[in-house]
């Protein structure tokens, strides 16, 4: 792997891909602890697969924006190293699946050379930035959020204070109030406002799916612009001291709010603003407002066939921009998969006759900018050719659903496969539904809701049923979920569990009860209120019925053999177990990181390093004494209470007072100088008192 040491242009990404290989060796050689190791690769987009010995790569494309070189860059990696296939998935990544560990960083070697990164995809750090694929398009948008969202991933990529976090945090930016972007379900969400002219955001704080979802509080019915970034930072401080480490399920930023309250929760985010890195944020707002770089080409010449069915796909599938003249084409990608023959032709078509940039959107789909009126017969046939110009772009029978049993190690029934089935129902029966946006159907293969299956009109979550002694795939159906726009939502009532073989049953009656007696111009939402959640459970619950399962009940969706519930250890966390050596020795590389941090003059960031390396080497001294911790506060806690006030370990003043002097200092060189020989000092000090009590023993 030589030669991508050498093509790599930033210090700092070699680095760190040299870091990685370094890491897969010494874990292949039984020197480096396996759940650490998990840890490192997964904030790096390494992910375990369910099929055993190879790896997904999660690709993060901050706001799913991509132009064609990346994407025939990610095509060629794809190739080279995977299967063809790509996933875009839920929060405009691109996934691909079936990587040898050992190839991975010169994979990510070759996608650095168009500016494409694997680092923090996975793991706990903060996850892509998500935004509506429409942002800098979309005709009712106050401004162009994308500057904001490009300026928030490249202010936190690499930063200290998020790199090994209690569990992952999502940030989302919406274009418009209609809430796109479904800033509620989000433990930071943006909705662009204007004030008196002047350019600011709605602050949602705190949502999250998974199996106990949360409606975000509002923080801020506006803030201004250019503070967002200071909040942000002040609340990943604030997450990363209080929130939860051992208790996987409440790890989440949702939880600490519960537990402390949004009141106190605030107190201690106005706490870290002395110790801010007072960095000012580039929004780079004009190269996101320049007009896109569009060709001078013919319109090429083309002849519709079915003149009905491109008008239907332009009714469905394209939308008028902003920019006067222009349009953006939507590409329904079912199941949210493509291939990289097609995403070739696809990134030649954008650069020569668009704006050279796609989005990917939430709903696992393709959104072409900048597309000129006239060329619009010319993309409806490329794009039939392809098979892309399916209609439906954003509509009911645009089923949004995750991997399931097909990759994910957590998988419990096949969300993909009863996605496929449903799909050809609303195709085959129910064309009235197909283009219809107020029913949205979304499917999980777990709790874990990577699907978002509890938030939609319609949801279906995998799981198991018992029939006597034998298990066979289920679905709960879950109703009345959906957005309401400007910051608000509201969570699908779970209803019935059926098998999965009569999940396409359960969907007709839906359909065909809706059908027949819904109001006019009653949305579904509406409907399921006027009716009620007794009403649908009485609709389904004879599919519920288990006594008299045929031999196909127990056979799931797009599998021959029968249904055995197999569930993998889940890596969407991160979280691990500790070992005392292992963290001695990340305190050490932690004080290194600091070094490097001043000097490169990042005193902020040298602070923040000294800071966990600190929080690391007390932690170890608690595991080794059998002391469990779950919070860095709590760790700086239990240490003052058995080491400092027992006189184990000699300080001038409390651990608390020594560990948080970063919240009483403005960063500069001098504090970051001081502060990291407080952490070299105390370093020593551990390791002294470790080796000590390991030779008494």
């Amino acid at each position: 792997m030589q030669s991508f040491r050498t093509e790599i242009e930033n210090p700092v990404v070699e680095k760190d891909i040299i870091d990685l290989e370094k890491k897969i060796r010494l874990f292949r050689e039984g020197k480096a602890d396996e759940e650490k190791f998990r840890s490192l690769r997964l904030a790096r987009g390494v992910y375990g697969q369910r099929q055993a010995g190879v790896q997904m790569v999660r690709i993060k494309l901050p706001f799913g924006k991509v132009t064609s070189e990346q994407l025939h860059r990610i095509a060629d990696v794809s190739d080279e190293y995977s299967t063809g296939r790509l996933h875009i998935t839920t929060r405009q990544d691109i996934q691909i699946h079936y990587v040898s560990l050992e190839r991975t960083p010169e994979l990510w070697a070759q996608l650095e050379k168009d500016d494409i990164t694997l680092r923090e995809a996975c793991g706990n750090t903060v996850r892509n930035v998500t935004a509506s694929p429409t942002a800098g398009v979309d005709v009712d948008e106050p401004f162009d959020v994308s500057p904001y969202a490009d300026a928030t991933f490249r202010f936190f990529l690499r930063n200290p204070i998020c790199q090994e976090m209690g569990r992952k945090f999502k940030i989302a930016f919406s274009a418009t109030d209609e809430d796109t972007a479904l800033s509620y379900i989000h433990d930071l969400g943006f909705i662009p406002k204007l004030q008196d002219g002047k350019r600011g955001f709605k602050v949602m704080l705190g949502g999250g799916l998974g199996s106990q979802p949360r409606h975000a509080d509002k923080l801020y019915d506006f803030i201004d612009a250019e503070e967002i970034i200071p909040l942000i930072e002040s609340v990943l401080r604030v997450f990363d001291r209080h929130g939860e480490r051992a208790k996987r399920l409440k790890a989440r930023m949702k939880f600490l709010i519960k537990d402390i309250g949004l009141e106190a929760f605030l107190e201690l985010v106005d706490e870290q603003k002395k110790a801010l890195s007072q960095e000012k944020a580039e929004f780079h707002i004009e190269k996101f407002e320049a007009a896109p770089p569009l060709q001078d080409v013919e319109v090429p010449l083309v002849e519709i066939e079915d003149q009905k069915d491109y008008e239907v796909w332009r009714n469905t599938n394209v939308i008028p921009q902003k920019q006067e003249g222009l349009f953006a084409v939507g590409i329904r990608v079912p199941l949210g998969d493509f291939y990289t023959g097609g995403a070739r032709q696809l990134a030649d078509l954008i650069k020569k006759y668009a704006g050279n940039e796609i989005r990917l959107s939430l709903r696992q789909d393709i959104l072409i900018r900048h597309v000129r009126e006239a060329f619009l017969p010319f993309f409806y046939t490329e794009l039939k050719k392809l098979g892309y110009a399916e209609t439906g772009y954003n509509k009911t029978v645009d089923i949004t659903a995750c991997p399931g049993t097909d990759t994910c190690n957590l998988g419990i029934a096949s969300s993909t496969g009863i996605a496929d089935v449903l799909e050809d129902v609303l195709k085959e029966e129910y064309p009235q539904f197909i283009n219809g946006k107020d029913i949205t159907i979304k499917i999980s293969g777990c709790m874990n809701a990577c699907g978002q299956h509890n938030m939609a009109e319609i949801g279906f979550q995998g799981m198991s049923i018992k029939s006597g002694k034998a298990v066979a795939p289920a679905l709960q159906v879950l109703l009345g979920g959906g957005v309401l726009g400007n910051g608000e939502g509201r969570f699908a009532d779970k209803v019935v569990k059926v098998p999965s073989k009569r999940g396409p049953e359960a969907l007709r009656l839906l359909l065909n009860d809706f059908d027949a007696n819904a109001e006019a111009d009653e949305k579904f939402i509406q409907y399921y209120d006027r009716q009620g959640k007794t009403y649908f459970y009485d609709l389904l619950k004879d599919l519920a019925d288990t006594s008299e399962l045929s031999e196909n009940d127990f056979i799931d969706w797009g599998h021959e053999k029968p249904y055995i519930k197999a569930v993998g250890v889940g890596e969407c966390a991160g979280v691990v177990i500790d070992l005392i050596a292992t963290l001695l020795f990340e305190s050490e590389e932690k004080i290194d990181n600091a070094q490097s941090a001043i000097d490169r003059k990042a005193w902020s960031d040298s602070i923040y390093h000294s800071y966990t390396s600190i929080v690391n080497s007390a932690k170890a001294l608690l595991i080794a004494d059998d002391v469990k911790t779950n919070t860095q506060a709590g760790i700086i806690s239990q240490f003052d209470e058995l080491f400092v006030e027992t006189g184990k370990i000699e300080l001038s003043t409390s651990f608390k007072e020594f560990t948080y002097q970063l919240n009483e200092h403005e960063p500069s060189e001098e504090f970051a100088q001081k502060y990291i020989e407080d952490a070299r000092l105390f370093l020593k000090r551990v390791d002294a008192y470790r080796t000590k009590e390991v030779q008494d023993v």
